[in-house]
């Protein structure tokens, strides 16, 4: 066939899914140097808490579980298993703590907000071990970020990965990411997308916000991440750390028919300081059904004491939202920590 003919055939056939999503508006190209505003303050959806607000806080002192809601901690479930082959057309998840899971979508191994050390900032060591041996990760093909608190960007993880490793940031989290020596760091704003093999990244808002030190205050932002398999179009939303709000019901209308939703369901009490910034159980539930998601993975619990309910808390409180809701036992994906679930597209 001579090139002449070739081409022909290939108009003929139209282009290749990852082409034609790549040059699709709101398409990034990977790696693009970005200018940002100096802060996205703007975009936060309730206002941060004042003076007040930790005055009351300090009083109360409610910001751990009480000794009988720390007794649960020997039950949280935790039950590593092999990771699940890689087949094509297969989407595959495993849980390995908190927010951090192993994705294997259209060919690509990704990680999302990976914490692999014992212990963050301001917080006890883990309650429970990482569900995944670093070790028996296969090669990291991507990360996503959700946004730079320290229980979502763990600086000695991400040390453990290649430089040349692409991540995938929120706005204005770029810089943090080169001055470690990462060469190939895509940063996108809300309703941005890239593609890397065979996967579109597409950049979602969430009910949250960011800091890292006590001077850059949403000077980056955060959201979530839906990732779409653009032969079989098998999509995975990772929702990162939210509260509820409107949000989700847009995610769905721009994103139908989404396979399963990773939502965070723990660190919301006391409710009054956290109810912007972290979804409970039932908002969870909620969230899931505004989404239009086919199935929902519970996350950001089990992990690390961030707030004060009993840690087995949200997870008897998803099941029972679940079971009111009448939605599908099979359809909640109640993983222990390095649990792991597949779907086959057909």
């Amino acid at each position: 066939m001579t090139e002449q003919t070739e081409r022909a055939v290939r108009t003929a056939r139209g282009p290749r899914p990852e082409q034609a999503v790549a040059t699709a508006p709101g398409v990034r190209p990977l790696g693009e140097p970005r200018t940002w505003p100096r802060t996205f303050a703007d975009r936060l959806t309730a206002p941060l808490p004042g003076v007040r607000a930790f005055a009351r806080l300090a009083r109360e002192g409610a910001f751990r579980p009480t000794t009988e809601g720390l007794r649960g901690i020997p039950d949280l479930p935790f039950a590593p298993e092999p990771l699940p082959a890689a087949a094509p057309g297969t989407l595959s998840v495993t849980w390995a703590g908190h927010a951090s899971w192993v994705l294997r979508v259209g060919g690509l191994t990704v990680l999302t907000d990976p914490v692999w050390s014992r212990r963050i900032l301001g917080t006890p060591a883990r309650m429970t071990p990482v569900g995944v041996r670093w070790e028996d990760l296969p090669r990291v093909d991507a990360v996503v970020i959700s946004h730079n608190h320290y229980d979502h960007l763990d600086a000695p993880t991400l040390r453990r990965l290649p430089r040349d490793t692409p991540l995938f940031v929120p706005a204005g989290l770029a810089r943090w990411c080169r001055r470690r020596g990462f060469t190939r760091v895509t940063e996108l704003d809300w309703w941005e997308g890239a593609v890397l093999g065979g996967v579109r990244f597409d950049f979602v808002p969430a009910h949250h916000w960011s800091k890292r030190t006590p001077f850059d205050t949403c000077r980056t932002l955060w959201g979530g991440w839906v990732l779409t398999d653009l032969a079989t179009r098998g999509t995975v939303y990772f929702a990162g750390d939210t509260g509820y709000g409107h949000w989700f019901a847009e995610i769905g209308r721009r994103f139908p028919a989404i396979d399963l939703a990773l939502l965070p369901i723990g660190a919301y009490a006391p409710r009054w300081w956290l109810s912007d910034v972290h979804a409970d159980p039932e908002e969870a539930v909620r969230a899931h059904l505004d989404l239009g998601a086919r199935r929902m993975a519970p996350m950001h619990w089990a992990t690390f004491v961030l707030s004060a309910e009993p840690v087995l808390e949200p997870l008897l409180r998803v099941r029972q939202a679940w079971a009111r809701a009448g939605l599908p036992r099979e359809d909640l994906w109640d993983l222990a920590i390095g649990g792991s679930r597949s779907l086959a597209e057909g």
